[in-house]
């Protein structure tokens, strides 16, 4: 197929049995690049992650784009389809203003290193959106990001990386470990949205009584027992079956959406009647459980794009969608249904992304969700 062109953006992705075809494969779609094209996003299945450097290499070669972010995912996104399983790459490339946006790698991830940038862009520009990728093995990715985001006043949105042996970056060039990314000035207009792909399945409840990562009591009663009974007495006959279909929520302070954090269970300890997540909590902390449930998910993913339409007002020129390993085909059902929905919603646009280890939003790291950030 050829490169799908809107505005001064530029879209292609392709498949193959190399990294060499598959990259050659999306610089012929992208052909003629629009005048004065300057940022390019690469998105690469964890097949091509240790080819991340020669693809890079060959792009900034052929394109004469300098500047280039992205990462890896077990699957990337593409205008109404996705690719699982196989090397493929996901490109989408722009024409900004000049001066309007600036990379940085894991070392400047703080608003202090980069205010300290010689050329003082941070003070001068004041940007608003910072579109960012991360590493799942750091430990500190979420203070980082929370931090990036308050310190620098940003709205951050993307992805954690996601691959077996190499969840590498693109920050200029390939790099590992903490947050990187692009800051995009002011004047460069972009929407987000989040949908959740876990629903509720009961009420919101406080933590009387934890430790660490450990629920010992929910409102004064033992945690197993109040899970027991929001998960309906079917599954708490058997709490085998609670992996992977059972969640834990945290509803998100001062949203007024409704938002939470959803996080894995670990471990239940029978004896105890304690619950195990992978989240610190605090005495007086809410807490909801939640369901892995496709119907929801559907139903929300359509809500959100109902309600970016509306903002939108005009069709989007491009966009990037971040989604959870989860997400994709092992929960909606088949290959291409999240991009298609989106596709059907918002009109044919170039677009690209990945699936992750995590999703940003603002300044948290989310799971099970699906970000869309739109350029307008």
């Amino acid at each position: 197929m050829t490169g799908l062109l809107q505005g001064h953006f530029l879209a292609a992705h392709a498949r193959g049995e190399s990294w060499a075809a598959v990259a050659k494969a999306c610089a012929d779609q992208l052909g003629s690049l629009p005048p004065g094209a300057n940022l390019g996003f690469l998105y690469a299945t964890e097949a091509l992650a240790g080819d991340l450097g020669s693809i890079l290499t060959f792009l900034r070669e052929r394109t004469r784009i300098t500047d280039w972010v992205g990462s890896v995912g077990l699957g990337v996104c593409a205008t109404g389809r996705d690719y699982f399983g196989e090397p493929a790459l996901s490109v989408l490339v722009a024409a900004l203003p000049p001066d309007s946006f600036r990379l940085f790698v894991p070392a400047d991830a703080s608003a202090a290193r980069l205010a300290a940038a010689p050329d003082r862009w941070l003070a001068r520009v004041r940007p608003m959106v910072g579109i960012v990728h991360g590493d799942p093995r750091d430990a500190g990715i979420a203070a980082t990001v929370g931090t990036l985001a308050h310190e620098a006043s940003l709205f951050l949105i993307g992805g954690l990386a996601a691959a077996a042996e190499a969840p590498v970056q693109v920050a200029g060039r390939v790099v590992e470990g903490g947050l990187s990314g692009v800051l995009l000035a002011p004047d460069i207009s972009v929407i987000t949205g989040l949908t959740q792909g876990c629903s509720p399945i009961g009420p919101v409840r406080r933590i009387t009584e934890a430790r660490d990562n450990i629920l010992k009591t929910l409102d004064d009663r033992p945690a197993l027992e109040a899970f027991k009974e929001d998960i309906g007495e079917l599954l708490a006959r058997d709490l085998r079956r609670v992996a992977g279909q059972i969640f834990v929520g945290f509803p998100v302070t001062g949203s007024d959406t409704g938002d939470y954090l959803v996080r894995n269970l670990v471990a239940i300890d029978v004896q105890r009647q304690w619950i195990a997540v992978a989240h610190s909590v605090t005495p007086g902390d809410r807490v909801l459980f939640c369901r892995r449930d496709p119907g929801s998910a559907n139903a929300d993913l359509l809500r959100m794009l109902e309600q970016m339409k509306r903002r939108a007002a005009a069709p989007p020129r491009a966009g990037l969608y971040f989604s959870c390993v989860a997400r994709g085909p092992n929960l909606f059902g088949r290959p291409n249904q999240e991009l298609a929905m989106i596709r059907d919603a918002l009109g044919e646009f170039p677009l690209a992304g990945f699936f992750g280890n995590g999703e940003i939003a603002n300044d948290r790291v989310y799971g099970y969700t699906g970000v869309l950030a739109l350029f307008l």
